[in-house]
C-alpha cells in the first residue's frame, strides 16, 4: 500500500512540473508569446512616465511669478516647449506661458524644462497648475496633461499704487502717442506690471474720462504672457487687441498706452509687444 500511495505521489508531481515548463511563466496559456510592453514615449494610458514635475510640490502655497520647473520627454514637446496654465479654483486662467527647454528636444530622454508665470492675487485660496502636452495635431489620443493642486499666500488687506497710462490729445496737439498717467490701487502682487496692464485693459473710469482721457485699446483683450529680462518687457496678447485696428495714428496710441504703462516700472528700458506670440506682422496700419 505504501509503495502505491509513493508512486502516485511521484506521479502527481511530475505532471505538475511538466505543466509548469509549458505555461508562461508570467500566467500565460501554453503557445501565448509575451505582450511587447508598452513604451510612454508613444501613446502613454497616463502622463505619468512622460513628465516628472521638481516644482512647485502638489499643495504648495505659490506667489507670483510662480517658477515652474522639472523634466518631460521630447515627444511632450513641440519646437522646444510646451503650454502652461494657472487657473483658480473656479476654473478661471489667471496667467499662460509657454515651458521651454535650451536642450535638444528630439529624443526619447527625459529634458528639462521651465517656465514662469505672473499672476494677480486670485479670489479663490485655491488652485490649480496645468502643464498641458504640445499637440500640434489636435488629435485626441496625443493629448495629455499634469493638473498639480497650489494654494496662493495670503496677502489680503494688502495694496499697491501703480501708474497706468491712457490717451489723451491736448489741446493743439498732433500726436497720437501722446498718454496720461493716473493712478490705480490695486491688491498687492509681486506681478506689478502684470497688474498695472490689467488695469489698462479695464480702460479709464468716468472721472478719468471727464479729464479727457481715453484708451485706444479695444475691449475684452487678454495678456497671454508677460516676461521680463534684462531690461526688456515681452508682452504677449490675443488677437483681439488688433481687431479691426487700422490707420497709423490708433495703432501709434495702442503702443503707446502699452508702453508708456510698462515703462513706469524702472526695470522695463524697452517693451517688446506680440500676438499670439506675432512680433512682425502686427498693428499695421
Amino acid at each position: 500500500m505504501n509503495s502505491k500511495l509513493l508512486l502516485i505521489l511521484s506521479l502527481i508531481v511530475i505532471a505538475a512540473g511538466g505543466a509548469w515548463f509549458f505555461l508562461d511563466r508570467t500566467g500565460g496559456t501554453p503557445g501565448t508569446p509575451d505582450e511587447p510592453a508598452k513604451t510612454a514615449s508613444y501613446i502613454p494610458e497616463s502622463a505619468r512616465d512622460m513628465i516628472r514635475v521638481n516644482q512647485p510640490a502638489p499643495g504648495t502655497t505659490i506667489t507670483s511669478p510662480l517658477a515652474v520647473g522639472g523634466e518631460a520627454r521630447g515627444s511632450w514637446f513641440f519646437e522646444a516647449s510646451f503650454p502652461v496654465r494657472l487657473l483658480d479654483a473656479n476654473g478661471d486662467v489667471l496667467a499662460q506661458s509657454i515651458a521651454e527647454t535650451p536642450f535638444d528636444w528630439m529624443t526619447e530622454d527625459f529634458v528639462t524644462f521651465r517656465a514662469n508665470l505672473a499672476f494677480n492675487q486670485p479670489v479663490t485660496e485655491t488652485g490649480t497648475l496645468v502643464l498641458q502636452r504640445d499637440n500640434p495635431s489636435n488629435l485626441p489620443e496625443n493629448a495629455a496633461e499634469v493638473r498639480i493642486p497650489v494654494r496662493f499666500g495670503d496677502i489680503s488687506g494688502e495694496t499697491t499704487t501703480l501708474r497706468v497710462h491712457f490717451s489723451t490729445m491736448p489741446e493743439g496737439s498732433t500726436e497720437c502717442n501722446t498718454t496720461a498717467a493716473v493712478e490705480r490701487t490695486v491688491p498687492k502682487t509681486q506681478a506689478v506690471a502684470r497688474a498695472a496692464l490689467e488695469e489698462l485693459l479695464k480702460g479709464p473710469v468716468q472721472t478719468e474720462k471727464a479729464q479727457g482721457l481715453f484708451t485706444s485699446i479695444n475691449p475684452n483683450v487678454k495678456v497671454q504672457s508677460l516676461t521680463i529680462k534684462d531690461g526688456v518687457a515681452r508682452v504677449d496678447f490675443d488677437e483681439q487687441l488688433q481687431y479691426q485696428v487700422g490707420g497709423s495714428c490708433r495703432i501709434a496710441a495702442v503702443r503707446a498706452e502699452i508702453t508708456d504703462t510698462l515703462k513706469e516700472f524702472p526695470t522695463i528700458k524697452s517693451v517688446i509687444i506680440s500676438i499670439n506670440g506675432e512680433t512682425e506682422l502686427i498693428l499695421q496700419p
